[in-house]
C-alpha cells in the first residue's frame, strides 16, 4: 500500500510534467533556427527570439554557454511565501530583471518573495517556467 508521500511524489512529478527533459543553452536556442525544448509529457516548449535576445542583453560575453534555459522557479514546500532561483548565471538574470542585481554579491541560489512571480513572468514569460518542490 503506497505511503503518504508516495502519494505526494507521484502527484508531484504528474504536475511538473510540463518541464523540459533537457534544458539547452542559451547559445543553442540561439543558433538554432526554431527554439524549442521537448517537454517531460512528450510536446514541445517554443521561446520567442526577442526574448532569448533579451537574455543575452544580460549576460557578459562567454556566459550564453552557461545559462540553461528555460530558468526554473522553484516553489517548494519549506519556502511559503518564496520562490528559489538556482544557478549563478539563472539568478544574475533575475536580479537584473527585478533591477536588484549586484555585481560584488553574486550567489549562485537565492529565495525571492512570491509576489515577484508576476514581474518575472511578464517579462520572461518564454523563457522562465515553475518547478514544485517537495522537500
Amino acid at each position: 500500500m503506497p505511503t503518504a508521500e508516495d502519494i505526494l511524489n507521484r502527484e508531484i512529478a504528474r504536475v511538473n510534467l510540463h518541464l523540459p527533459v533537457v534544458r539547452p543553452t542559451l547559445r543553442q536556442l540561439l543558433d538554432v533556427e526554431e527554439p524549442k525544448v521537448r517537454l517531460r509529457d512528450g510536446s514541445y516548449h517554443y521561446f520567442r527570439r526577442s526574448e532569448l535576445e533579451y537574455l543575452r542583453s544580460l549576460l557578459d560575453d562567454g556566459e550564453e554557454d552557461k545559462l540553461r534555459v528555460p530558468i526554473v522557479l522553484e516553489i517548494s514546500t519549506i519556502y511559503r511565501g518564496y520562490f528559489r532561483v538556482r544557478g549563478r548565471i539563472e539568478v544574475k538574470v533575475i536580479d537584473k530583471v527585478l533591477g536588484t542585481y549586484n555585481v560584488l554579491d553574486e550567489k549562485s541560489e537565492e529565495l525571492y518573495p512570491r509576489y515577484l512571480l508576476p514581474k518575472i513572468r511578464k517579462t520572461l514569460p518564454t523563457t522562465t517556467t515553475y518547478a514544485f518542490i517537495a522537500e
